[in-house]
């Protein structure tokens, strides 16, 4: 028989010991584990077309994983024994601390310590499955209450502001990126009027508290007043629009989707060229307008960083409201009351005062970390203010150190607006959601929106008609359209 050469032995010996000592990876189906697991003899012995260079690199490569495998089996064998002695000493020191038992009240507030973080975990796990019913319940709340009924299409840009006649006949306004500002028919969605003095984008859209007016603001660093006469047409039968209706499952669209405007529907109404008074006083782009109440001065606010009050009758300047840090984004008139709100990128608003004729005060809010897109008055001593930074605050103008209520939202807030008498918020976001909340931060509900309705891109502003039956909330965007909305308020007060 032929005998091993000493060196082939050794070389043997080696190997074995080096294998008696390795990890193997063991499979929890045997018949795979048997399928799989040669002996790295039988793997080095068998016909291989690789390369013997490379072969031989796998080899050293594999057995290099093999060690460390081998290793952290180790390692984790002592760490084991470790976390073994420990317990064992813990268990020692638990019966005895100096040779005396643990009191009862030590065993007591451990227990108490370990019972808390049991419950607080508990709440945790309820509120979280719990949150999600609540979802649901309410978008079933959201279905019965939040339906779309007229959709306002004409405008051939986005639409930044939408407003509602105060007195009869009550229309709807729209101000557009267009250069133009239409009317419109609520009922029939109709075009009644349109306004084309500006020679740059329209940026507000605000009525008179008695007469037939509009005020509209633009980029074109001017301010218009015009008159306007219209026949409401013959209202038509409202289409069923329940059954279009979606939750809160959203169905994204592309820029096809958005409505068709190639014919122009304004062309067909009436068209307005020149205004009553033109106010000029800015040097920059006239972002927003609102009447004074008693509708004899209007405010204006800037790019320039100024807000300035006009005497309507005169068209002449009565005060230049300076102090922000930045451009205005907003200004808001109160209904009843000689106060005036205005925000702006500074991350601030504020409030000014014209009750004294001889004086006015000003007051700064501080409560945001970003832009402030829009303040506006409610009911009483109390503002709304919306941000970028993604939260809607409620202040009472008495106590301005912080606010009674805020809403933290998942998207930057635009041009809020508040529904006085029932004191409802309608929210709207860049992205393309509207929710609504009450003043004292619980959320109602959130208006529809799918492939087939609701805005399919930034929603600019929201404004309520709280008279008007057949909607009662309309919001705009930068998908060129206008929408109304009926909200069956005590249905959502009822559910909350």
């Amino acid at each position: 028989m032929p005998t091993e050469s000493g060196s082939c032995s050794t070389a043997r010996q080696a190997k074995q010991k080096r294998k008696s000592h390795s990890l193997s990876i063991r499979r929890t189906n045997s018949s795979e584990q048997e399928r799989t697991g040669l002996p790295r003899e039988m793997l080095e012995g068998q016909d291989s077309k690789l390369p013997s260079s490379v072969r031989s690199t796998l080899l050293e490569l594999f057995g290099q994983i093999e060690r460390e495998f081998e290793n952290l089996y180790i390692e984790n064998l002592e760490l084991r024994r470790e976390i073994e002695t420990l317990n064992e000493r813990l268990a020692v020191e638990g019966q005895a601390v100096d040779g005396a038992e643990l009191s009862k009240g030590q065993l007591k507030t451990k227990a108490s310590h370990s019972t808390s973080q049991l419950s607080q975990k508990l709440k945790t796990t309820y509120k979280a499955s719990t949150s999600k019913i609540v979802s649901s319940f309410k978008t079933t709340t959201s279905r019965a209450a939040c339906q779309l009924v007229k959709e306002y299409v004409g405008h051939r840009d986005g639409i930044w502001d939408v407003s509602a006649a105060r007195t009869p006949p009550v229309v709807l306004g729209t101000a557009s990126a267009d250069h133009t500002a239409l009317l419109w028919s609520i009922e029939t969605g109709r075009c009644l009027v349109k306004y084309s003095g500006h020679v740059g984008s329209v940026n507000s859209i605000k009525f008179h508290p008695s007469e037939q007016l509009a005020l509209t603001a633009s980029g074109d660093q001017t301010a218009h007043i015009w008159s306007y006469a219209v026949q409401l047409p013959t209202p038509q039968p409202v289409a069923d629009t329940t059954q279009q209706v979606c939750g809160e499952d959203e169905v994204e669209c592309s820029d096809k989707d958005e409505p068709d405007v190639d014919a122009d529907v304004s062309s067909d109404c009436p068209t307005i060229r020149v205004p009553l008074t033109s106010l000029k006083s800015h040097q920059g782009v006239v972002i927003a307008a609102d009447w004074l109440v008693g509708g004899k001065q209007v405010v204006t606010a800037s790019w320039d960083r100024t807000a300035n009050l006009f005497d309507v009758e005169t068209a002449e300047l009565v005060h230049a409201l300076t102090g922000h840090d930045q451009e205005l984004t907003h200004c808001c008139t109160h209904p009843t009351q000689r106060l005036v709100v205005t925000s702006s990128r500074d991350t601030t608003f504020r409030l000014w005062d014209f009750r004294d004729p001889s004086i006015h005060s000003v007051n700064v809010f501080q409560g945001h970390t970003d832009t402030v897109t829009s303040a506006v008055f409610t009911v009483g001593d109390n503002v709304v203010s919306g941000s970028d930074d993604r939260t809607v605050k409620v202040w009472d103008l008495r106590n301005m150190r912080s606010p009674i209520a805020t809403i933290r939202t998942d998207s930057a807030i635009n041009r809020i607006n508040v529904c006085v008498s029932q004191k409802i918020i309608a929210l709207p976001h860049d992205n393309r959601q509207v929710r609504l909340f009450d003043l004292s931060g619980v959320r109602l509900a959130r208006l529809p929106r799918s492939s087939r309705q609701g805005h399919r891109r930034m929603v600019c502003c929201s404004a309520w008609s709280e008279d008007h039956p057949m909607c009662n909330l309309f919001t705009c965007g930068f998908d060129r359209q206008a929408i109304g909305w009926n909200i069956n308020i005590p249905a959502l007060l009822q559910e909350k």
